[in-house]
């Protein structure tokens, strides 16, 4: 489907893997920073890898202008066009997750508690696992191969379990009394940050599928 479409210019194409490859630098560095983070607080560590994801959100967000301004050159026939901007602009707000979730640790000071940190990782662990299989599925519908919804199931289950865990840790917030009143209100606005990741990959997950749906009608 994809490859035919892009016979007058592979170039759209080329750029929306280079977007996927740069997807991937984001994941692989905020994983690297949250790990460092648990690990050594407010290290100068952390601070490199937090610019370093950065740099990968900011090339992300170039690469999507190029996209665009190739769209509009009519690179594509205008319907496709538009289903592969929405779904490149509704994964893109990925990076963002991970980028203000990195802000927030960094200019709030913040620490995860000593009684949160198993299940912070697991929310992570989850979190990224399901990026890395949504981008697995980007791949798949670009090159309209199968295997696309067993991964949305996939990811559609880690949402679930993310869920899960996000609500017994904002519980655990909330009954601790070892921690000050403002750092929990700080601490859950953090959590739910992080429970945004896999919500949004469960949605462009989703819309993926629609899309699909959509083109063998």
């Amino acid at each position: 489907m994809f490859s035919f479409l892009f016979k007058k210019d592979t170039r759209v194409e080329e750029l929306i893997y280079s977007y996927l490859d740069t997807f991937r630098q984001i994941l692989e560095n905020f994983d690297k920073a949250l790990a460092c983070c648990i690990a050594r607080p407010r290290c100068e560590e952390f601070d490199f890898l937090m610019e370093r994801t950065h740099k990968y959100e900011s090339m992300a967000d170039d690469i999507l202008d190029k996209v665009n301004n190739l769209m509009f050159g009519k690179a594509l026939i205008p319907d496709f066009r538009s289903d592969i901007m929405n779904l490149l602009i509704s994964l893109d707000k990925i990076p963002n997750h991970l980028e203000r979730t990195l802000f927030m640790i960094r200019y709030q000071r913040l620490e995860i508690p000593g009684e949160f940190v198993n299940d912070v990782e697991d929310i992570i662990r989850i979190s990224l696992e399901s990026c890395e299989l949504l981008a697995q599925q980007v791949e798949l519908f670009l090159k309209d191969k199968s295997g696309r919804r067993s991964l949305m199931s996939t990811i559609d289950r880690n949402e679930s379990h993310c869920d899960h865990i996000e609500r017994r840790i904002i519980a655990g917030i909330f009954e601790s009394g070892e921690l000050e009143p403002f750092f929990k209100l700080q601490f859950k606005e953090l959590i739910v940050n992080i429970g945004d990741i896999t919500d949004q990959a469960d949605r462009v997950s989703k819309l993926i599928n629609i899309l699909t749906l959509k083109r063998r009608v």
